[in-house]
Parts: C-alpha cells; sequence; structure tokens
C-alpha cells in the first residue's frame, strides 16, 4: 500500500536563517506545521499505547518541539550527523523518511525501520547519517563526535549534534565527550534537553550548588549558554541558526541548555504523582506551542492556520490507518543479521614479500604499518601510542612515518574515545583503538557490547572497527593489568574474537581483523609480545586465522587451547609423547568468534577424549563453552569426561609465586593430565 502524499507544508524540510527575515511568515508556518505534526503525532501514539495497539511504553516529546524542530530544519541534512533522543520525534520526521516509516516503528510491524528488533524512538537512518539512540544516552555523545569529525576528514563542513538530558548530564561519558571535542576541535553542538526532572528526580536532587548545567562548558574551554525554549520559537531559531553557523564555521563545539517543557511526564507508565500541586499544570500554562501558533495566526491568517492543521490531521490518521494494517514481523534473519556479511577481500600489496624474523609485538607493528600504508580509511588511536608508542611499543615509530591525524593519542577516557570511533566507522573510517591494558576496556563496556556490537542487528549498519587488547597474566602486573576478558566480552552478540599465538598469525589477524564489517577484538597476549622470533612475510591465505590451526597430530585426545597456552600445550605434549608415547591433537583454537570447530569436531569423534587449556578463570571461563559445544554433537564418542584446565577463580594475584598458583603452567597442565589419564 503506497503512503499518503506528503502535505504541501512537509515539502520543505529546511529553514535557513534568512528565512526567518526574508519571507517570515512563509518560515514560521512551516515551522508550526512540523511543531503541530510532532505534538498530535506523540498524542496520538499515546493514544494508540493506551489501546494496547503500542508495545512497551512510549516516552513522548510533547513541550520539546520548540527546540527539535528548528534545530532539525536548521540543520545541513546532506552532510550533518545527529543522534536524536527519545523527546525528538519532530526531529526524526524531519531528518529523513516519511510519517509512515516512523509510524511503522512504534507498531513494531514488518516494515519497521529496526525490523522491529528495537522499540519506539530507538531508531535511526545510519545511512543518512542520523544514528540510532541506545538508552545510555550519554554513551550517544561522542558517536556523534566521531561521526562529525569523519565527515570533516572527508571533507564536507558538517556538524554534529548530540542530545541528553538534564539527567543524564551528570554520567561521566558526557563529560569524557565534551572534553574530546574541545581537545580535538570537533564541532559538535552538545543540546541539554532540561526539563528539570529525571525521570521522578528533579534537578535539585541531582546537582549540589549551581544548577546552570550551561556553565559547565567553561571547565571544557569552549561556549555555553542557555536557551529559554517556552518563548517565542522564532527567536528561538534565530538563535539556534547564529550557533550552529558559529560552529560549522570555527569547527568548535558548543554546550547549549535548552530550557523546555516535559508535558506528559517520563513516559506513558508515568504517574507524576511526584510532582508538586499545581506545577503539571504551571508546565502546560508555559507550553509554547499555543503561543506560537497565535504568532502565526497574526502572520498569514486563521484560515490558512486552520486548514494546514487539518491537513496535517488527516495525514496522521491516514499514516496511521496504513501502518496498523502492516504484517507483523517475522523472525527471519535474525541470526543472520548480529553480523554484517561477510566484506570482500582488501586487494592489500603482497608485501613484505621476504620473510622477516619478528615477534608478536613487532609483527602487529609491521601490520599496523601496513594498514596505515595502503588504506586511507585507517587511523590508530589510544593512549599513548603517538610519541612514546604505546605501553608495550607495539605502535613505536608510526607517528614518525604516518603524522598526527593518522596516530592519535587519546584522553584517559575510553568510554567516549570507543564511542567516537564508532562514529567514525559508521561513516567509512575503519578505526583501529588500543587500549594500553585490556582491563582498561571495561571502562567502555556499554560502547563495545551494547552499542558497537548491537548496531547491525539494530540498524542495518555496519560498524568495522578493531580493538586491540593487550591481555594475559605471567608478567606480575597484578589483578588490574592481567585479565583475560574473552568469556566477559564475548558472551555478548555481535563481537568477533581473534587470539593469535604467533608472529605470522598475529600479522595476519590484524589484516582479517581490520577488513570485517565488524567490530573485532584483538586479543594480544603480553606474555607473547617478545617471546621468541619466528618468520612473518605476506600470507595470501591471511583470512584462514577465521578457523583453527592444527598445531600437530595425535590420537589419543583431542585438545584445544589458544593464545600463551598453545605454547605451553606444546611443551606438555612434547613431556607426554616423550615420557608417556601418548599423542595429542593438538589444536590453536585462533578464532574465538565465531567459532568454527568442524576440524575439531571430527578429531573428537576420532580421538574421543577432551581437554581444553586456557587462562581465564575456570568457573563461566571460555573453556566450558568449547566443551558444550563440542561435546553436544559428539557425546556418544567420548570415552572419558572432558578435562577443563584454567586458572584458578581468584584477581589475579601480583607476585610470582602467586601468579604461577593461580594460572596454568606447563608441569600443572602436565600433571593435570596424567592424573585425569591414570
Amino acid at each position: 500500500m503506497a503512503f499518503p502524499s506528503l502535505p504541501a507544508i512537509l515539502a520543505t524540510r529546511e529553514l535557513r536563517a534568512a528565512d526567518l527575515e526574508q519571507s517570515p511568515a512563509e518560515a514560521l508556518l512551516r515551522l508550526h506545521a512540523w511543531m503541530q505534526l510532532a505534538r498530535i503525532t506523540d498524542n496520538r501514539i499515546l493514544d494508540l499505547f493506551r489501546q494496547g495497539l503500542i508495545r512497551g511504553t512510549v516516552a513522548g516529546g510533547q513541550g520539546n518541539e520548540s527546540l527539535i524542530v528548528p534545530l532539525a530544519l536548521l540543520a545541513d541534512k546532506a552532510v550533518d550527523v545527529i543522534s536524536f533522543s527519545h523527546r525528538d520525534l519532530g526531529g526524526h520526521l524531519i531528518w529523513s523518511g516519511h510519517l509512515c516509516d516512523h509510524l511503522n516503528q512504534y507498531f513494531a510491524n514488518a516494515d519497521s525501520p529496526t525490523k522491529a528488533r528495537e522499540g519506539n524512538v530507538h531508531h535511526g537512518d545510519p545511512h543518512h547519517r542520523s544514528y540510532p539512540m541506545i538508552s545510555h544516552l550519554g554513551a550517544m555523545l561522542s558517536t556523534v563526535a566521531g561521526g562529525a569529525d569523519s565527515q570533516r576528514k572527508l571533507g564536507r563542513p558538517a556538524v554534529g549534534f548530540a542530545f541528553f538530558g538534564d539527567g543524564g548530564s551528570s554520567t561521566g561519558d558526557v563529560h569524557e565527550a565534551m572534553n574530546l571535542a574541545s581537545l580535538l576541535s570537533l564541532p559538535v553542538v552538545f543540546v541539554i534537553e532540561n526539563n528539570r526532572y529525571a525521570y521522578s528526580t528533579p534537578v535539585a536532587e541531582q546537582f549540589a550548588g549551581n544548577t546552570e548545567l550551561w556553565k559547565r562548558a567553561a571547565g571544557y574551554g569552549i561556549e555555553g549558554f542557555a536557551l529559554d525554549c517556552t518563548g517565542d520559537t522564532g527567536d528561538v531559531a534565530r538563535t539556534l541558526a547564529a550557533a550552529i553557523e558559529k560552529v560549522r564555521t570555527t569547527s568548535r563545539p558548543v554546550l547549549i541548555e535548552a530550557q523546555v517543557l516535559r508535558l506528559r511526564g517520563h513516559a506513558a507508565y508515568d504517574t507524576c504523582d511526584y510532582m508538586k500541586p499545581g506545577e503539571s499544570e504551571g508546565f502546560f500554562d508555559r507550553d509554547p506551542l499555543p503561543k506560537f501558533r497565535a504568532k502565526v495566526v497574526a502572520a498569514v491568517g486563521v484560515e490558512r492556520v486552520d486548514a494546514v492543521e487539518a491537513e496535517l490531521s488527516a495525514f496522521l490518521e491516514a499514516c496511521i490507518k496504513i501502518s496498523l494494517a502492516r504484517p507483523r514481523p517475522t523472525p527471519a534473519g535474525m541470526v543472520e543479521d548480529v553480523f554484517a556479511p561477510v566484506a570482500a577481500p582488501i586487494a592489500w600489496k603482497p608485501e613484505p614479500a621476504q620473510p622477516a624474523s619478528l615477534n608478536l609485538a613487532q609483527a602487529i607493528n609491521l601490520g599496523l604499518r601496513k594498514i596505515l600504508r595502503e588504506r586511507p580509511e585507517s587511523l590508530l588511536m589510544g593512549q599513548d601510542i603517538a610519541t612514546y608508542g604505546g605501553a608495550f611499543k607495539v605502535t613505536d615509530n608510526l607517528l614518525k612515518e604516518f603524522g598526527r591525524p593518522r596516530v592519535l593519542n587519546t584522553p584517559l577516557a575510553e568510554s567516549a574515545c570507543t564511542g567516537y570511533a564508532i562514529g567514525l566507522a559508521l561513516n567509512g573510517h575503519r578505526p583501529i583503538e588500543e587500549f594500553q591494558f585490556a582491563d582498561f576496556s571495561t571502562d567502555a563496556t556499554t560502547q563495545i557490547t551494547l552499542n558497537a556490537a548491537t548496531m547491525h542487528f539494530r540498524s542495518g549498519a555496519a560498524c568495522p572497527l578493531v580493538f586491540r587488547l593487550p591481555c594475559g597474566g605471567g608478567l606480575t602486573f597484578g589483578s588490574f593489568h592481567s585479565q583475560e576478558l574473552e568469556a566477559f566480552f564475548l558472551s555478548m552478540p555481535g563481537l568477533k574474537g581473534l587470539y593469535p599465538s604467533t608472529p605470522q598469525d598475529a600479522f595476519n589477524a590484524l589484516l582479517a581483523a581490520y577488513e570485517d564489517n565488524n567490530p573485532v577484538l584483538l586479543f594480544e597476549h603480553k606474555g607473547l609480545y617478545r617471546k621468541g622470533r619466528a618468520p612473518v612475510v605476506w600470507d595470501p591465505n591471511y583470512r584462514s586465522v577465521w578457523e583453527p590451526r592444527h598445531v600437530r597430530q595425535g590420537d589419543f585426545a583431542t585438545l584445544v587451547t589458544y593464545g600463551e597456552m598453545v605454547h605451553l600445550a606444546e611443551e606438555a605434549a612434547d613431556y607426554l609423547a616423550g615420557d608417556y608415547e601418548v599423542s595429542l591433537d593438538l589444536f590453536d583454537l585462533r578464532a574465538l568468534s565465531p567459532l568454527k570447530l568442524d576440524a575439531i569436531h571430527a578429531s573428537l569423534q576420532r580421538t574421543g577424549r577432551l581437554i581444553v587449556v586456557h587462562e581465564g578463570r575456570r568457573t563461566h571461563g571460555f573453556g566450558a563453552e568449547l566443551i558444550s559445544r563440542l561435546t553436544e554433537e559428539t557425546f556418544a564418542a567420548l570415552k572419558a569426561a572432558p578435562l577443563r584446565i584454567a586458572s584458578l577463580d581468584l584477581p589475579v594475584p601480583f607476585a610470582p609465586e602467586l601468579e604461577r598458583e593461580y594460572r596454568p603452567t606447563k608441569d600443572k597442565i602436565i600433571e593435570r593430565i596424567t592424573a585425569w589419564m591414570g
């Protein structure tokens, strides 16, 4: 069924500052039409929710129109970047798509922009640089910053628009994002939609002392101001136009505290019984929409305004009728859409053509150098990676060769920097982010697991970026610098993971991860960085790292491991072959997600015995998943219970004597296997 034609007044989704002076009556009518459409749509959505026709809940934007409508009209939809909040339906309507598209999202029908995988306003249009929101609103700011910077790197004069509430302004992500934007001179308009309540918590219970939130801008070295959006909407539009033009021209961020109203509570289920007597009525008395309507009536006449509003109402009802008639969604494609489709191989130059004897750190450095040299969309980012060359010198000399725009030192702001990388990735760049230690990536958990990892599933947009994670123990670094986090991260859908154990595999893994269209975790065991050298050369079969490597042939048992444990397992296998005449069929898993276990299944069918060794802790460790996957299909072939060898269920201890007790060693692997054999 075709969508209804747009009313003529909605044909223009732009507003220039000059329009307010040269054709003020028409500009005001256009503003009113979009504000009116947003208001009546929000009201009807609430009605439909109460009728049980919309599921979940709805958080309306009634009272927010005088901010979001002029801002969305003033933005340059051809180049700008935005991420709307749950109060910003009017912005969604203006930015892109038909009203039916947005209603389909609320009805969660088969034509929902998110395929009904996300609810209500948790949608966007990444193709047009409208990034879908997540409920952790503070985390969206840095993604907008990354997208806007990506546009600037591509030569486009973009501005980013990032929205958050007075409550969200308390989060650390907001501080990190504004500091990063100021530090890098990113053209972002940060907007606090201050309606005085974070759900039910008033501003007075959120902040001590000064509650003029715009004054925080001074702490970041950026401009800030308050904007009363309950007054004249034309004046609001003029102020916004000037601010946007200044950011576009100077590429300096600005913080706007927009004072708006929340006329319908936090969401549909909100009883608002926490408000003071008469407070809600006071909000309605200050509603800018009726006041602005009176001004428009004075400019163009009541007949014209009435006619426009009648046309908008008829258009809305026609769209609701169409969207209600759409079929319900089906689960088809859900599993396949967790990951973006496999990318075509990059046409890498066959270099280095001659093998060089390198350790694992040098092999990764070689891979990074190759990527920076051959791929202009690439960039490296992380703490201390530039002049210093990284905590482990893996990025040594890359700044000298490629310069600061390509090799970027970041502040200690793992969450914002990861969100920034996500924004870059959504817009055509392919960032590689180094976490100084894998442990520090926990500060970016939301960005990695709930933003980047879910992006393709909920929006259809690829999010190609690589997270480098120096991990593992054995170096007496203690519990904050020695974690194995593969089980922690890879329990979340949408993340791929590679864990090389040799210099050649590390080089190959970096190239394979880089060209993948999904977020890829590259686990790099610190104990392997300088543990021996091996030949590294261009390998046209570099994508084989997504499959296990058959390290040695054996027939007594199938041993599966990865990372540094591969080397310990080899030593243990040598001992068992010499002293017990027992041969192990040894596999280096290499790819932890997605798991490709066909060769290991075949081995287990033949040997009937399974050993899994990993450095992570035993309880909820990655070995439990491996054993489950492998034995589910081969249980009948098993001759013994599987053996799982892992670290103790402790924080990683510091002293070498304690750390040796904590983690697997060659001797402990041998002891466990021989006891199991007996």
